[in-house]
């Protein structure tokens, strides 16, 4: 059950890239280059990851690909905290609890797709 709420999170995020794609642009850092084209990669990656996480067969390297995504994607979130851009209307504390967010992502993430059967091998 959590594997596939891991994928549905996923997969609905990488949906809302598209979706509400201003907002998501607005999240990327202005050193990194073209930010449409990143948050359409990011919106395409976190789909087919999310998706890849119901597939027995990919689920451990999926794992490894969303801790990989996850990683990507944090400066985008420390961003949001110091920058008081108005695309992202949330509060301060909500930004700010983003931030450890991301690394229990990741944990989920390696838990629900069992990435840590690669390591073993």
């Amino acid at each position: 059950m959590m594997r596939v709420l891991l994928a549905v999170l996923f997969v609905s995020a990488g949906v809302m890239h598209f979706v509400i794609e201003p907002t998501f642009t607005a999240m990327v850092p202005p050193f990194l280059p073209a930010p449409r084209v990143l948050v359409w990669i990011s919106g395409v990656a976190e789909i087919a990851l999310g998706l890849a996480t119901l597939a027995p067969r990919l689920r451990p390297y999926a794992g490894w690909g969303l801790v990989a995504l996850l990683i990507a994607v944090f400066p985008a979130n420390v961003y949001m905290v110091f920058d008081d851009t108005p695309a992202i209307d949330a509060p301060r504390w909500a930004l700010w609890a983003r931030l450890p967010i991301q690394a229990l992502l990741v944990g989920w993430a390696i838990w629900a797709t069992e990435a840590t059967k690669l390591v073993r091998r």
